[in-house]
């Protein structure tokens, strides 16, 4: 697969995710966002992250957001910085705009002023985990190969604690995309976040990664 050049704007949950699993995949990532403890949590994660507003055009342009492959702005609940970044984005000349939303609204207002793709993250995993659940198999679930899968894991007592304590991508190669918490669904998890029994997670990884995962966690 070849190589592109991803500008993820936003650091927060779920940008920083995006950020450093695009990284992880072998793509060049500059990661950008306004407040500082965000940039310093993704620094050693992805190809370089530095301070910046991207509601700022003249900032935009100064990192080159026309050469980018992929610009996937993700900044958290404030609408206007969205609309403003996706706007400047589009202006000078950005390829392919991903943008977050919050709700259905924000999504028209984006769709409208130039985003290329616009995605709701808990909507979107909200409405797959209820059509697995109804036995509905999605048409655009992508096909990940024969030896990729994503699978959901109950946890148990062997799956106690933080997600940055049990350091699963490092031990057993693969991703927690989103956490189920009593039909509740959170997109790219915290990593300071405390797992509870009858916690469920979304996982993505090679199968042999999860099959050992799966006896770590006691299955036969």
């Amino acid at each position: 697969m070849k190589s592109k050049q991803c500008l993820v704007i936003g650091l927060g949950r779920f940008g920083s995710a995006v950020a450093t699993t695009l990284y992880e995949l072998g793509h060049e990532v500059v990661a950008v966002d306004v407040e500082e403890d965000n940039v310093q949590r993704v620094m050693n994660l992805v190809t370089h992250a530095a301070i910046l507003d991207a509601t700022d055009e003249r900032a935009l342009r100064s990192i080159g957001v026309g050469e980018f492959d992929e610009v996937v702005i993700a900044i958290g609940s404030d609408i206007k910085s969205n609309i403003l970044a996706t706007l400047a984005a589009k202006n000078l000349g950005a390829r392919h705009v991903v943008s977050k939303a919050t709700d259905e609204v924000a999504a028209r207002v984006l769709e409208k002023i130039g985003a290329d793709e616009v995605i709701r993250p808990e909507h979107d995993m909200g409405v797959r985990t209820a059509q697995r659940i109804g036995g509905i198999r999605r048409k655009d679930t992508p096909d990940l190969g024969p030896n990729t899968s994503i699978v959901e894991l109950g946890v148990n007592e062997r799956l106690r604690g933080t997600l940055k304590e049990l350091n699963l991508s490092n031990r057993f190669g693969v991703q927690v995309i989103a956490l189920n918490r009593g039909g509740r669904v959170e997109v790219a998890p915290r990593a300071d976040e405390d797992l509870r029994l009858h916690d469920t997670l979304v996982i993505v990884g090679d199968n042999h990664a999860i099959e050992e995962l799966r006896r770590f966690r006691g299955e036969d």
